[in-house]
């Protein structure tokens, strides 16, 4: 732990000297992170050292001591160990070194090394390639900063509903994987919150496979909800759709944004389509158009208009589906409005 007591300490002279001589942009650190500039003892040359060991060019160190002050902290012995622990799914330095330029406080945290190095090895074990196991430690580091035997939990207990809800041993080592890699934050939940969750929908009438659609089509988001929270956006939309039970639960297996979205976010997106003249039966028809933000809805309406096609009267399946979607449903409407009216290989009447 470092002490953030600014006004009673000096700035370490040796410290801003041996950045100084690294080119290193010593006034951004102490916009952002003084206190670092402060402690008594850095190893600024050594972890200077270690980078260009491992290829980094003197731009490249800059910009990682000037993102990651805190990096000269740490002994050359911890950053080694972390370098050492990193490789296990690097390919090679220079991929390495790529990587602690884009993240570098996810390599400089050390403190959690042995549950890192315990939750690698695990990941191993499971089946991860090391490509998703990198990607896991630039962009969810948290995940490896809780005890293995956790994070083993959550899997098990994974595991364990998807055969409970119908799913084959064959394809339970797929399904897991395929889920950690859409969302590994899974594994900052609790077993007993996926395992609630879980008999929520069960208790809501969907069935066994229907829970296990509802997962893959969620990606696991579903497990950082609470049963209260799924409870009020479907009472929310049983009433705005004016739907039975059974029609509601067609609905949210057609779009599960009506359980994952919160009423707040709901109610806003549909003010949005009901402003632009669309109709509830519209929005039921195709609610996957909820997956949407208003301002996305409102720029691909602006387009097709501009072509002529009126989104009050037509369906709104040329609103819905990703970026790249919308792309293709847009240049089939264009390519069908600029088409000739007449078939260009047809022989002409020179009279008519």
């Amino acid at each position: 732990t470092y002490t953030t007591d600014t006004k009673s300490r000096e700035e370490n002279k040796k410290t801003i000297e041996s950045l100084y001589r690294l080119s290193v942009d010593i006034k951004k650190i102490r916009r952002l992170k003084e206190w670092v500039l402060l402690q008594d003892v850095a190893y600024v040359k050594e972890i200077a050292g270690i980078l260009q060991e491992m290829g980094a060019d003197e731009t490249a160190v800059a910009n990682i001591l000037e993102r990651c002050p805190e990096a000269i902290l740490h002994t050359p012995a911890e950053i080694n160990s972390q370098r050492a622990l990193w490789q296990l799914v690097c390919q090679n330095e220079k991929q390495l070194i790529k990587l602690i330029e884009q993240f570098p406080e996810s390599f400089f945290t050390t403190e959690y090394h042995e549950n890192q190095k315990a939750n690698i090895l695990f990941f191993q074990e499971l089946g991860l390639k090391n490509n998703i196991i990198t990607r896991f430690l630039t962009s969810a580091p948290n995940i490896f900063y809780n005890p293995v035997e956790k994070n083993k939990n959550v899997i098990e207990t994974l595991q364990r509903n998807y055969l409970r809800l119908g799913g084959s041993n064959a394809n339970m080592k797929i399904w897991i994987l395929k889920l950690l890699s859409q969302n590994p934050f899974i594994l900052l939940n609790t077993s007993t919150a996926i395992q609630e969750n879980l008999e929520f929908l069960q208790k809501s009438d969907f069935t066994d496979d229907e829970v296990l659609q509802l997962l893959s089509k969620l990606k696991g988001f579903i497990f950082q909800l609470t049963s209260t929270t799924m409870q009020k956006s479907m009472l929310f939309s049983k009433n705005v759709f004016k739907c039975s039970d059974q029609e509601l639960k067609q609905l949210v297996l057609k779009c599960p944004a009506l359980l994952y979205y919160s009423v707040p976010v709901l109610e806003e997106r549909l003010e949005g389509l009901l402003k632009e003249g669309i109709s509830v039966a519209q929005i039921r028809e195709t609610p996957m158009v909820l997956e949407l933000t208003t301002q996305i809805v409102q720029y691909r309406i602006k387009k097709l208009s501009a072509l002529g096609y009126d989104i009050k009267s037509g369906t709104l399946e040329s609103l819905n589906g990703t970026k790249k979607d919308f792309e293709v449903n847009y240049g089939k409407i264009q390519s069908k409005k600029e088409r000739p009216i007449f078939n260009p290989v047809a022989p002409l009447h020179i009279e008519n």
